[in-house]
């Protein structure tokens, strides 16, 4: 329909007043609004909880995000296996593991499931009444039934997507009571990681008009991009949920990264009785400012309703600036310039917390990836956080966003596959949906190692179908490996097929076959989608060499839990499976620990990175006659230090990684050896060196010349305990976080490297302590107790605000150290 020129100036004034009058660059506060506080949970079944005058007196009050996995088990001893006499076989019961009772085992990291019961009281306000009202779920382990005030909602299975149900037609009038009901079960063996359990994402209530923007109904694209001028497409759906006809003006204007309005333009549009349609507003920014790695840039898209004169609907999203582009010719490209994928594959777990993702805790972990020199992440294996994409795009880390690890053929007997069949397409348009706003989101993947992979071409077709039915403006890639059989036998003639659909190929553990897969296939783009850490080396020469080769995802670039020790390095003497035993916990295969710092491959990688001209590491002593076996995803046991006391005038294995001609070693100043390093010893040259304390010195040289040094000193006796905190300020939020690192030191400051002590916390104030944790991966214990000893003589624990301004003090201490203390200001 026109408008007249003063029509049209009448809208804009409107919308003009009604954007500038506070609508901020987050949703109003009048849209989405939290629904993580004062929950009640009962770990166990209760028949009839769905009821809303059930009585929930007794359950534990607690907030979300919340895993139960992840908490101690009640009764902390021995407990019998199910169906043999107590006198028999004893498991083993310690903080949250159970070695009877973990249907998982060392897959999951020995941590217990089971049925858990979440409600939750509330009330509408009167500004809320006749409006509609919908609840939010950012994620749910798993298998997860809704009801309100006793009606059913439905349920989700899959553990990892988010979803919403409708609450509007069984709410109670303003300022009566609702309850929500959520039955979690995490049954079975459904996973081949540590999951968690329970509702271990946010929570939201979104209050909207009868005609409204649908949840992530507003997708915004950049199709043309240069340093001059963008365009930037906005495309919103708008719902009339009335039988009746609605005549409104749905608006949108840009905000650049400094909050300033570029441009807003109003279109008048007229929805049938529950039609949903499609609204496009095209707006040009001049000389833009694009998202990068160096200059994440973000600007903001408000998007409003207004009918007869009245703003009823608002939201907003932000997005990025970029030119995303890739072919085997000129490789990955972002803005024109071509990037290699410097990528990490990680799973969601934080660590210590457990599955919980509080927003500092997948910040954080973003910040540790791009501290340590990745600039892409693969979710292995499924959507992660809306949180943490959030954080890649504000620090600039590029994701491929994975949404399986199966289809239609499990890997475990209660897993995905089972609801693959029904639910595929609904989790598909949850991750696309949801994500294809943020920058950050660079590639899809329809899976990982999929069973079927080279015999289910229609399924692959499906699911791409599926993604470019959301969004087409990004490649599709999915995870290839072998079968370990025919195919792999056949690879020139049989492996086609698993490729075919794909945009950018996923081989995992295939770097063999890049160039003789390029001369058949020499369109094909490629990226190693998982590697070997030990192998680095080898895949970053393919990336370099080839520009169809565009990056690279080690697996893993930070530990979690479960898969317990797929990177052990063991003794000859012991025995070497795929997982370790009991205790083991931890899959000990990342570059960074599960508490933040980096490991020996981490300080390798800097060094074929480039971030590093040098790094030493010394290997732990080894029994006469007894060798090492070091896992596909294991490194060696080296470690940073040179305190090894009962070791003197013994050999000990010292390894230099560097990019120099040469290395020089030297202990207290007098010349043990030099040797030259170079591509064909893989930057890699290893010396023995009859330990003695004080100095243990590598020098780089080029050309004869030193260029770099590395210093490793034997320390003093542990004197006392140092912390440092992440962050000594806090917003006063349940959101955020302070990860206090504990460290044992020496009289001259000098972290002790051997040292294994017991620390006891105490935390007073307007905190608590969320949870204690060191990298060990075979310290099974309570992470909620507040005792942990050191690894390497570090150790972390994590406060958190309880949601007041105020001061949260936390003290260490340990035996025969002096006592250490700090403070932490919420506001």
């Amino acid at each position: 329909m026109n408008f007249s020129r003063i029509a049209m100036l009448g809208l804009f004034a409107i919308f003009a007043a009604a954007f500038n009058s506070g609508m901020a660059q987050t949703a109003p506060e009048n849209r989405d609004r939290s629904f993580d506080s004062g929950w009640r949970f009962l770990r166990a079944d209760a028949p009839g909880a769905e009821a809303p005058g059930f009585d929930d007196s007794t359950w534990r009050a607690l907030d979300l995000p919340h895993d139960w996995s992840i908490e101690d088990l009640p009764q902390q001893e021995k407990s019998p296996v199910p169906g043999l006499p107590v006198t028999a076989i004893q498991a083993i019961r310690v903080g949250p593991f159970d070695t009877a009772l973990s249907q998982g085992g060392g897959y999951t990291g020995h941590v217990v499931g089971g049925t858990g019961w979440y409600r939750k009281h509330f009330t509408l306000t009167p500004v809320e009444q006749g409006k509609r009202v919908v609840v939010r779920f950012d994620g749910v382990y798993m298998n997860a039934e809704f009801w309100i005030n006793g009606h059913p909602l439905g349920n989700w299975p899959y553990g990892y997507s988010s979803f919403e149900f409708d609450l509007t037609s069984y709410l109670k009038p303003a300022g009566l009571e609702n309850v929500i009901a959520v039955r979690v079960r995490n049954e079975g063996k459904n996973s081949r990681w540590y999951s968690g359990s329970g509702i271990y994402r946010h929570t939201w209530l979104t209050v909207t008009d009868a005609v409204h923007l649908p949840t992530w109904g507003v997708f915004v694209t950049t199709p043309e991009v240069s340093k001059e001028k963008a365009v930037v497409k906005i495309s919103s759906e708008v719902r009339n949920g009335t039988d009746a006809v609605a005549d409104v003006v749905v608006h949108a204007r840009v905000l650049n990264p400094q909050g300033e309005p570029v441009q807003a333009t109003p279109v008048k549009l007229r929805l049938a009785g529950n039609e949903t349609r499609t609204v496009e507003h095209v707006i040009e920014v001049r000389s833009p400012k694009l998202w990068s790695l160096e200059s994440p840039e973000l600007y903001v898209a408000e998007i409003g309703i207004v009918a007869a004169g009245k703003t009823i609907e608002r939201t907003s999203t932000r997005f990025g600036i970029r030119k995303i582009e890739v072919d085997a010719v000129n490789g990955f490209r972002l803005n024109g310039q071509m990037i290699k994928l410097k990528g990490g594959c990680m799973h969601h777990d934080n660590g210590p917390l457990g599955a919980v993702a509080i927003d500092r805790a997948e910040e954080r972990r973003v910040e540790l990836m791009k501290a340590n020199g990745f600039n892409a992440i693969r979710t292995a294996h499924n959507p992660p956080s809306p949180a943490f994409l959030d954080a890649c795009d504000r620090l600039g880390v590029l994701v491929v966003d994975e949404s399986f690890d199966c289809w239609q053929v499990g890997k475990n007997g209660q897993d995905y596959s089972v609801y693959f069949k029904e639910w595929a397409g609904r989790d598909i348009a949850s991750m696309v949906r949801r994500d294809r706003n943020h920058p950050s989101v660079v590639i899809w993947s329809i899976g990982n190692e999929i069973p079927e992979q080279f015999r289910s071409e229609e399924t692959a077709k499906m699911l791409r179908e599926a993604v470019l039915s959301h969004d087409n403006t990004r490649a599709i890639t999915q995870a290839i490996c072998s079968d370990w059989g025919e195919v792999i036998k056949n690879w020139d003639q049989r492996s086609d097929i698993a490729f075919r659909h794909l945009d950018v190929g996923g081989y995992n553990y295939l770097p063999e076959k890049y160039e003789s897969d390029h001369a058949r296939n020499p369109q094909r783009v490629m990226m190693g989608t998982e590697s070997y850490p030990r192998a680095f080396f080898d895949y970053w020469e393919l990336v370099e060499k080839h520009p169809y080769v565009i990056g690279d995802f080690v697996w893993t670039s930070m530990d979690y839990f479960g898969e317990s020790g797929i990177g052990h390095a063991a003794p000859s003497n012991e025995k070497d499976d795929f997982l370790m035993p009991w205790p083991w916990h931890n899959a000990w295969c990342g570059d960074i620990d599960v508490c933040g710092f980096k490991k020996p491959q981490s300080y390798y990688r800097d060094v074929v990175w480039r971030r590093s001209q040098i790094e030493m590491m010394v290997h732990t002593p080894m029994p006469d006659g007894v060798w090492e076996r070091v896992s596909g995803w294991g490194w060696p046991d080296e470690t940073r230090s040179w305190n090894w006391p009962g070791q003197e005038g013994k050999s000990l294995q010292v390894a230099v990684y560097s990019r120099c001609d040469r290395v020089r070693l030297e202990l207290n100043g007098k010349a043990i050896g030099e040797k030259p390093v170079s591509a064909a010893t893989k930057l890699t040259v290893k010396f023995d060196v009859p330990y003695q304390p004080g100095e243990l010195r590598a020098i780089g040289l080029i050309n004869g010349k030193p260029v770099a040094n590395t210093v490793l000193k034997t320390t003093g006796p542990a004197k006392q305990l140092r912390l440092t905190a992440d962050r000594s300020d806090l917003r006063a939020d349940r959101n955020d976080l302070s990860y206090v690192t504990v460290e044992i030191v020496d009289a001259w400051g000098a972290v002790v490297p051997n040292a294994a002590v017991p620390v006891r916390f105490t935390v007073a104030g307007a905190g608590e302590l969320a949870a204690t944790g060191s990298a060990a991966p075979n310290d099974a214990c309570s992470f909620q107790a507040p005792l942990r000893t050191t690894y390497q003589g570090r150790c972390i624990a994590i406060l958190r605000p309880q949601g007041a301004v105020g001061k949260i003090t936390l003290k260490a201490e340990a035996a025969g150290l002096k006592t250490a203390m700090i403070v932490i200001r919420t506001q």
